[in-house]
């Protein structure tokens, strides 16, 4: 020890030692410690003493020095990626990358604070850079994304909002909450309340305008979907496919089909005219939270991925539409499905808490997955494996995940427009962090 530390370094470590055996209540270790080192003898523990303390603040400081080395490596090495893969592009070509941007650690544009609670759901507008977030503490808010601006506060519901989502051409924004009602907001009215819809017995957990923007579907903890007319505002149709709390019931494109998800382990595609079950995916061992039909871009990936992975188990792709399933869990796996005929065809596995959210990047070749062990991961599609992890994205669970891509101004004609890709998240941190390329800063 004497060819690393001072006289004077050794006397304060053996000092925070005595202290620390002291303060312990290792007094038969103290003494003899005190005996073992003679310079120690006179030594008495003084709580006003610089060294009182010292073993176990010098201890703490080095854990959090290591966690921060190891944020600090992680985030060099994702911006390392960034550049060397931004080296491979060709002169001219920031519109493709940013086409084909993936999120990393130093790409959060915005912070939006402003919630009083945690975040459940996001939904962006389908053609402003507007993005509507829903809390705990009963509001809904909408943002401009691209400024970082809170626009407005909507006030209506008494309890958990749990759900929002604008129609087509985004006149209109619903939301759904634990107070029973679904709202309808007139976005080109000052997101006026014009209809409240009314008829689940129990928290309502989703809600989505099936294509067509006339009818909305809902999920409910009453264990039904219910399917809503918008102009009349009446119930049409209520369909009981679960004997537990639906989680979410999200619309295949072509609307035919809902897919479900359930606390009761299961996930199942329901035809929406009919009510029936068309098919049942069993297999996770604990409360399914989020579930999609696949879109058909996604689907050359996933067919490459199946046929890598078991190719006696690939099915025979007769409806890109309706060709795959994905859910996740709090099981904390995510499962791809054949949609048809229910049989899981692989798994992807890597976080460490629950699922949360789910999002397909447009581009068809990423999937990108959130957690309550507040990362982002980036799997990708066509080998399943997770290519890139965005630690501590979130400072508690990460709750929701949003996809934007949307046409932004690059100069000062009309035609000088290209598209962007954003981001949004959602956590029990109560902020909504806005994930954006650097170059449309």
């Amino acid at each position: 020890m004497s060819a690393i530390l001072t006289g004077r370094q050794q006397d304060d470590l053996h000092k925070g030692i005595l202290d620390y055996l002291h303060s312990a209540g290792f007094l038969k270790t103290y003494n003899q410690f005190k005996e073992e080192v003679p310079r120690m003898e006179s030594f008495e523990p003084d709580v006003d003493k610089k060294t009182s303390g010292l073993l176990a603040k010098k201890w703490t400081s080095v854990i959090r020095m290591q966690k921060k080395i190891i944020d600090l490596e992680q985030r060099l090495a994702q911006a390392l990626e960034e550049n060397q893969n931004m080296a491979y592009l060709p002169n001219g070509s920031a519109k493709k990358g940013d086409a084909d941007w993936l999120p990393n650690a130093t790409a959060v544009k915005h912070r939006l604070t402003g919630h009083r609670d945690k975040v459940n759901a996001l939904a962006f507008h389908p053609l402003y850079s507007v993005l509507a977030s829903v809390s705990d503490d009963s509001t809904v808010k909408i943002w401009d994304w691209e400024t970082g601006d809170l626009e407005r506060t909507l006030k209506g519901h008494t309890k958990r909002v749990s759900g929002c989502h604008y129609n087509s051409n985004g006149t209109t924004l619903a939301t759904c909450s634990y107070d029973l009602f679904i709202k309808l907001w007139n976005v080109e009215n000052d997101y006026q309340n014009f209809a409240t819809l009314r008829g689940h017995e129990h928290s309502i957990s989703s809600v989505q305008f099936l294509p067509g923007d006339d009818k909305i579907v809902s999920s409910s903890r009453d264990q039904t979907l219910r399917i809503w007319e918008v102009a009349s505002t009446h119930c049409i149709k209520v369909i009981s496919p679960h004997d537990n709390w639906i989680r979410s019931a999200i619309p295949s494109l072509d609307g035919r089909f809902v897919i479900t998800c359930s606390m009761d382990h299961t996930s199942k595609i329901v035809e929406t005219s009919t009510g029936e079950v068309k098919a049942e995916f069993r297999g996770h061992e604990n409360s399914i939270d989020v579930a999609y039909i696949c879109p058909s871009h996604v689907v050359p990936a996933l067919k490459e991925l199946i046929a890598l992975k078991s190719p006696q188990n690939a099915p025979a792709i007769t409806d890109p539409s309706l060709a795959f399933a994905i859910t996740g869990s709090r099981d904390k796996q995510i499962k791809i499905w054949d949609a048809r005929g229910g049989q899981c065809l692989h798994t992807l596995t890597g976080h460490d808490n629950w699922i949360s959210a789910l999002v397909f990047h447009p581009n068809g070749q990423y999937l990108l997955s959130a957690s309550d062990d507040k990362t982002i991961r980036v799997w990708d599609l066509k080998t399943g494996r997770c290519t890139k992890t965005i630690a501590d994205a979130h400072d508690a669970f990460i709750t929701s995940m949003s996809w934007g891509r949307q046409a932004i101004n690059a100069g000062s004609s009309e035609d000088e427009k290209r598209l962007v890709n954003v981001l949004a998240t959602g956590g029990n941190d109560q902020v909504v962090k806005i994930w954006l390329p650097k170059r449309s800063g």
